[in-house]
């Protein structure tokens, strides 16, 4: 989704970092083997992703949709040496994919995979977070917030992709229209819960910053 005109995204692409060598070849195989390939995050949402993480340099990281790892190699980029990133998705058949990946990278030891609802997974993780990345089913985006605040250190930030969710957020709302009014929802969470602060950031699909105080 871009809602910048086409020329000046271009620009902005082509004056950003590069997309590195396995990222690429991961959205090649993404895009031969997997459905849906545009849940990426892709190349320039992915630098923005490496350079947040590298801002923050967290010790912990947890990721709610692990896809095909790609956001999840991204954000791996900032990781502390003996930090860990907790990556979550509830599709087994992407596991193995994702570990392939994740093994021909410098941070494989550092990712800890798990399959299954993050509803349940996360309640069991001991670990508290400093950054935390949300990029999962929509309509159970502000139950993975309630979930995670008190898990999220001082500091911290929470990553909320597609919270503009194709231009729907300013559009008459479908009432059946379960994930839009999912993003709505969340997103006025975010905006009046005082223990964030928050910023919505028109990149690709919208991405939102929050840092907990």
């Amino acid at each position: 989704m871009h809602f910048l005109p086409v020329a000046i995204d271009k620009y902005v692409v082509a004056h950003s970092e590069k997309e590195p060598e396995l990222l690429q070849q991961l959205t090649r195989e993404t895009y031969q083997k997997v459905l849906q390939p545009i849940m990426l995050s892709g190349p320039y949402q992915g630098r923005v992703l490496s350079m947040v993480s590298k801002l923050v340099n967290p010790k912990t990281i947890l990721e709610l949709g692990t896809f095909t790892g790609y956001a999840t190699l991204c954000l791996a980029e900032g990781l502390q040496k003996d930090g860990v990133i907790h990556t979550i998705d509830i599709n087994e058949e992407l596991y193995d994919f994702q570990r392939k990946y994740f093994d021909k990278s410098e941070y494989g030891h550092q990712i800890i995979q798990y399959v299954g609802n993050a509803l349940d997974i996360i309640p069991n993780l001991e670990s508290s977070f400093d950054l935390v990345f949300i990029d999962a089913d929509k309509p159970n985006y502000s139950n993975y917030f309630r979930l995670i605040i008190d898990k999220l250190n001082p500091g911290g930030i929470i990553l909320s992709d597609n919270v503009l969710w194709h231009g729907k957020v300013v559009e008459k709302l479908n009432e059946k229209d379960i994930s839009t009014k999912a993003v709505l929802d969340y997103n006025t969470l975010l905006k009046e819960d005082n223990r964030v602060e928050t910023i919505v950031l028109p990149i690709r699909d919208g991405l939102t910053i929050s840092r907990k105080k």
